[in-house]
């Protein structure tokens, strides 16, 4: 087995838990509200992408069995297939870039590389690296789509989605790509935050504290949810960190900042949507019963 391989593993043994041993516990901090959402026997579970559609304002989530829109009333629809989406995001008006495993009883290759939506999730095209590449962490920046591919523990980067350039090989389960500078891409490891500052080529050691996911809003703020759920908040790139607060539901499933204030996170029990920076949560989708 290769030191990649082994290196790999073992930052999945501590990240990736966030995505299997999930705990059921959901107490909800003081000054927080959740909100039960009807979700018509919609089976939802495994929260590995969020995202607020410019097309139409709704929050769309992405999960173990399809893509789910959600309305402001709470109400949910499943937009197409079944399929584990792993990799996501949304990129513009209804156009979405994906990766994950085809739903069950498909013919399509088990690791789907690269695909595309661009009527909201309904329907998906193929752009590359089908079969090759399975995305966990995609992200659009500065006309460069980057993508963490879990398969190879690599970090890709592609101007059109289609011709790639390999980059850093490191262990990390999310990354996220600077508003304002082209070349500052961090990723979380076992170590810590680890930062690049030539688009991914290099990266030095993880420091800080350990985060299972990143995002970067627009504004410049920098958020990081921990394994146990707390919220965190940089605005100096990840060289410094103050918790705003802590997500209800246990471990981490997936983590959006929309704006300097707006934050989206999943947890264990539901997708969680803050408007004050991480002080309150509002639960926008429960988790199906079992599913955590």
């Amino acid at each position: 087995m290769s030191v990649r391989f082994r290196s790999t593993i073992a930052a999945a043994t501590l990240l990736a838990a966030v995505l299997t041993g999930c705990s059921a516990d959901s107490d909800t901090p003081e000054g927080s509200s959740t909100e039960q959402s009807p979700t018509s026997g919609i089976e939802i579970s495994h929260v590995h992408g969020l995202g607020i559609n410019p097309g139409d304002g709704k929050l769309y989530v992405a999960t173990h069995h399809g893509v789910i829109a959600v309305n402001g009333n709470g109400s949910a629809k499943r937009m197409g297939d079944t399929a584990d989406y792993m990799g996501f995001t949304i990129t513009g008006a209804d156009t979405f870039l994906g990766s994950g495993h085809p739903a069950a009883g498909s013919d399509d290759h088990a690791n789907r590389g690269l695909i595309k939506s661009t009527d909201a999730g309904k329907t998906w095209q193929t752009l590359s690296l089908a079969g090759k590449a399975d995305f966990h962490a995609l992200e659009r920046a500065h006309g460069t789509i980057y993508g963490y591919d879990s398969t190879n523990g690599l970090l890709r980067a592609s101007k059109d989605g289609k011709n790639w350039e390999d980059r850093a090989e490191l262990a990390a389960l999310d990354i996220a790509v600077s508003p304002e500078a082209p070349g500052t891409v961090l990723a979380t490891t076992e170590n810590g935050v680890a930062q690049s500052t030539d688009g991914g080529k290099t990266f030095t050691g993880g420091a800080g504290p350990v985060m299972a996911y990143l995002s970067w809003a627009e504004q410049g703020e920098l958020y990081g949810i921990d394994l146990d759920g707390a919220l965190h908040r940089s605005t100096d790139g990840g060289e410094s960190w103050i918790k705003t607060g802590t997500v209800p539901g246990g471990q981490p499933q997936a983590l959006t900042a929309v704006g300097s204030d707006h934050v989206l996170t999943a947890t264990a029990d539901g997708v969680y949507e803050s408007e004050d920076g991480g002080k309150t949560f509002t639960r926008r989708l429960a988790m199906s019963d079992g599913s955590h």
